[in-house]
């Protein structure tokens, strides 16, 4: 019951955190209609796609990379905690590393996906085809994703100092995951430099997106991998990055 009662108020203030600082919410209003709008405007003439246009395969590739951002950034409240001796008051409290990883990682990937919500908001908005079944079948999906990313983004901010490495880091690991996801244009077929598509496939994401795509675009989407296969590569991720995570706060005093 502590175990179960230590989750919960970690998870609670997590969430509480991200919906009082406005300014994040707001910008997570801002950057995905600039991507779905400009960027989907400037491109779309130039990539085709059958079935589908340039906005509605972008979409997506937006909510991934909401998703992706959003968590990696989640990090960032290790180093705070840190800072202001609240990870210390955790970390000596009687309840399990397991159990504090677990807490921040659940929460963070709550306000992850409330962003990647945020998104499906916008879509309506700019009338992307999809329903109500649609939505609620791409959630789940979109939570598997946060997980694993919460959690990478955890452990570096386990391992690091100061907010300025962890902002240099957070750069460096997200813009590969990122461009190399297909996101914003295909990484397999014809045209597809081999090294770009070998790199995809090492790439977590690149699973996570291929997944949402399936669910939102459905038949109008060939899909890389079957659904089930993308599911199970993302979760074999998850678990990694939890165990490695747990071990990583293990480590910290």
């Amino acid at each position: 019951m502590t175990e179960l009662r230590a989750l919960y108020t970690l998870w609670l203030r997590e969430v509480k955190r991200f919906i009082r600082d406005r300014a994040r919410v707001i910008i997570s209003f801002v950057q995905p209609l600039l991507w779905l709008v400009v960027f989907a405007a400037g491109f779309g003439a130039r990539i085709t796609f059958t079935g589908v246009d340039y906005q509605q395969y972008l979409f997506p590739g937006i909510i991934g990379q909401t998703l992706l951002f959003t968590s990696m950034f989640m990090g960032i409240s290790v180093i705070w905690d840190k800072e202001f001796g609240f990870m210390k008051e955790i970390l000596v409290a009687p309840i399990s590393r397991f159990t504090i990883f677990l807490g921040k990682m659940i929460g963070d990937s709550s306000a992850a996906l409330l962003q990647g919500i945020i998104v499906f908001i916008f879509g309506f908005l700019l009338g992307i085809p999809f329903d109500p079944l649609t939505f609620f079948s791409a959630l789940p999906v979109m939570l598997l994703i946060t997980f694993g990313l919460v959690s990478l983004g955890l452990i570096i901010a386990s391992f690091v100092g100061s907010l300025e490495n962890f902002g240099a880091i957070q750069t460096f690991v997200n813009l590969p995951i990122f461009f190399l996801s297909g996101a914003l244009f295909p990484v397999t077929g014809a045209g597809t430099p081999e090294w770009l598509r070998i790199a995809s496939t090492f790439n977590p994401l690149t699973y996570g997106i291929d997944a949402l795509r399936t669910v939102i675009l459905g038949s109008a989407w060939t899909p890389i991998q079957p659904l089930y296969v993308d599911i199970g590569i993302i979760v074999l991720f998850d678990v990694a990055m939890i165990i490695i995570g747990t071990w990583a706060f293990s480590k910290m005093k």
